[in-house]
């Protein structure tokens, strides 16, 4: 079997692997999606089941207002003393100098759950790793954030004794292991010990084109003790522009049962518009951030190194003791909203999907017009990730409105500033419902049909809506009866829902481009829009 890269297509960033006999665990970050932690499982590195999120009660984790790309960063899953730790950052403050957050710890016995509630451990910076050292003793192991002006913000990583049986840290313990080297932004540390030796891995860079994962190793765990690898970059895109996986870095390495050994690491696969260079701009990643799994060996002075050179490989050897993981073919899904709740491909944004945002089962995902897709706190959306360059989605949409303020339809949604969708409302002027394409690129709001808005006519009950991505543009479709699609002459630039495009005026530009389905009522008189027979299909 071969491990074809990206393993995880389409905003699964940060990736935490450990393995627990001879099964694989991947934890990603979330962000302000919920529910919160992305879980994965495979017994051969190839094939990756989705599993359950970790963090589903708001008990756990209370979103509710977080601006886009705060929340759940970087999560690190470890497994010790027969269950399961995960540690967690539930992040406040995006841009300026302040990162405010929270590291919390949850434990449970089985990866399925049900998870603990949340020790609440400390603030003082993200990224938060649990170590467990041979000896029984456990480190939280942190980047630490410094707000001052004259003080570099990524202010190195940082050490600190827990006690599992008061469960709680030890902040007199805390000492600085290492500042990382002169590329700076040092981050997303995680702790191993190989052959008796520390070894200390990190984020470089920042998570854009200069990304890279350095190592750094020690004898012991005291300040300032560890020394860089005369190897470092460890794994770097950063020198090979013309590679189809960009920005690999922050990740975690993981041994297999015959002692080979692994590295999972986000990477991203950025596109050109047909007159853009390869190198400037390098490229927009609307899947976002994804994860790569590379091949590891050590050198003869022992430090680890990818096989094939630090900008990794496409397609790698899987472990020799493999076991086949039996798992779908692709991402594509038929969602008939039979089951009462939701599938693990859904999320919705900050909270859970509950009784305030709608229903599912029976046939159809009833959703209770709230705000706006700029909102952040009361908004009914739920969507599932882009997986694929190439595909079409498409839902059937029930919905009555009787002013302007009501929309109900199928958006492509990056974050609350930038979005687009197609969507039914009600057009006082003509006195019936129409349909429309509106984008909201930053704080520039357009919509596109105005006066040329579709007119829906009275005996039709369902509309159909289809949007058809097309890797650097998309477009949408409506039908009057599911069969005859006629397009909306509206053909969008896909680079405003990429990672890259934000980055350019935002500073949370951690996620990647969702489809899903959207009702809104700013009126507050809470029109409802029942949605039924959903696909997404992805292209050959």
């Amino acid at each position: 079997m071969k491990i074809v890269n990206p393993v995880l297509a389409g905003f699964h960033a940060d990736p935490s692997m450990i393995r627990v006999g001879d099964t694989y665990y991947i934890a990603n970050s979330t962000f302000e999606w919920w529910p919160g932690v992305r879980l994965h499982e495979s017994r051969d590195m190839v094939h990756w089941r989705t599993l359950p999120g970790p963090l589903r009660r708001t008990s756990q984790l209370d979103m509710r207002g977080n601006p886009s790309s705060g929340g759940v960063w970087a999560p690190d899953l470890s497994y010790a003393d027969g269950r399961f730790w995960l540690v967690y950052a539930d992040v406040k403050i995006v841009g300026g100098a302040f990162k405010d957050c929270t590291n919390y710890l949850v434990t449970a016995e089985d990866i399925e759950g049900p998870w603990s509630e949340p020790v609440r451990l400390n603030g003082v910076g993200f990224d938060a790793s649990l170590f467990h050292d041979d000896d029984g003793r456990k480190y939280l192991v942190q980047q630490t954030w410094d707000f001052r002006e004259y003080h570099h913000p990524f202010d190195g990583i940082t050490c600190t004794e827990f006690d599992p049986q008061a469960m709680r840290l030890k902040p007199e313990t805390t000492r600085t292991l290492w500042h990382g080297t002169d590329v700076k932004l040092v981050e997303g540390p995680h702790l191993y010990k190989v052959n008796g030796l520390y070894y200390l891995f990190c984020a470089e860079g920042g998570t854009v084109w200069t990304h890279q994962e350095v190592v750094a190793r020690s004898a012991t765990l005291d300040a300032l003790s560890f020394e860089p690898s005369p190897y470092n970059p460890f794994v770097t895109n950063f020198d090979t522009p013309r590679s189809p996986l960009q920005k690999q870095g922050h990740g975690a390495l993981v041994d297999t049962p015959s002692g080979q050994w692994y590295y999972a690491s986000l990477s991203a696969r950025p596109w050109h518009h047909p007159d853009e260079s390869v190198t400037d701009p390098r490229g927009w990643c609307t899947l976002g951030r994804e994860t790569s799994i590379q091949q590891v060996e050590w050198t003869d002075d022992g430090w680890p190194v990818i096989v094939g050179g630090h900008g990794g490989q496409l397609v790698v050897d899987a472990p020799r003791d493999a076991i086949e993981t039996d798992v779908p073919m692709g991402h594509s899904q038929r969602d008939d909203f039979t089951a009462p709740e939701l599938g693990l491909d859904w999320s919705t944004l900050r909270v859970p999907f509950d009784d305030a945002m709608g229903s599912v089962g029976d046939g159809a995902l009833t959703l209770r017009g709230q705000g706006s897709l700029c909102n952040l706190f009361d908004l009914s959306l739920v969507a599932r990730r882009w997986q694929a360059f190439d595909f079409d989605a498409q839902v059937a949409v029930r919905f009555d409105p009787w002013n302007y303020m009501q929309m109900a339809g199928l958006t492509n949604y990056y974050n609350d500033l930038c979005w687009s969708w197609a969507f039914v409302t009600w057009d006082e002027r003509r006195g019936c419902r129409v349909i429309e394409v509106a984008q909201n690129d930053f704080h520039d709001y357009t919509s596109f049909l105005k006066d040329d808005a579709v007119p829906v006519p009275d005996d039709v009950d369902t509309v159909w809506l289809r949007t058809k991505v097309r890797t650097d543009t998309y477009t949408y479709e409506y039908s009057f009866d599911g069969e005859r699609w006629i397009g909306l002459g509206v053909e969008l630039d896909a680079r405003i829902l990429s990672d890259d495009y934000v980055n350019q005026r935002y500073g949370g530009f951690f996620t990647g481009a969702f489809v899903g389905l959207a009702a809104v009522d700013l009126s507050g008189y809470d029109a409802t829009a029942r949605f039924s027979d959903f696909e997404y299909r992805e292209l050959d």
